[in-house]
């Protein structure tokens, strides 16, 4: 089992986006079996509080199955479960430096080498779409060439 955690800082937009479109790009591969794909926050500013209308209605247009989620925080357990811990942007970073201060098991990494920008300020969820597809395409090819 892959387990994979999404983070952004209030895990209604980017971070569930991103475990929504992966979670779609595994299954139409056959291999959801393999893989267990959540989403966090590394604030709680939204804690409790369900999807972005904005992201919901890609989901929508791009025809991408979800479930009922709500934001829930990153806590240091997560660190030592999940495989991989995936951020949308360098500030998330510096939040998450704040519970891991040393990624020993190198777990840690941008979905893009670009910050994927936040469409709770910027209204650009297709955007914020395009990247995180481009970046989940590149991660399942990472994660699936190292299983070779």
């Amino acid at each position: 089992m892959i387990k994979i955690l999404f983070l952004c800082h209030g895990n209604i937009c980017r971070s569930p986006m991103a475990q929504f479109v992966l979670a779609d790009k595994v299954n139409k591969l056959g291999r959801s079996a393999d893989f267990e794909i959540e989403s966090k926050a590394l604030s709680n500013e939204e804690v409790g509080n369900g999807i972005h209308y904005g992201t919901k209605a890609i989901f929508k247009k791009y025809h991408i199955p979800y479930r009922e989620h709500y934001a829930s925080r990153f806590t240091k357990d997560d660190y030592e479960y999940y495989d991989h811990i995936i951020l949308m942007d360098h500030f998330n970073r510096y939040l998450i430096d704040r519970f891991i201060p040393y990624d020993k098991d190198h777990k840690i990494s941008m979905l893009l080498k670009r910050d994927i920008d936040d469409p709770w300020y910027s209204g650009n969820f297709e955007k914020t779409y395009r990247d995180i597809d481009e970046g989940c395409d590149k991660l399942l090819d990472r994660i699936l060439d190292n299983e070779v």
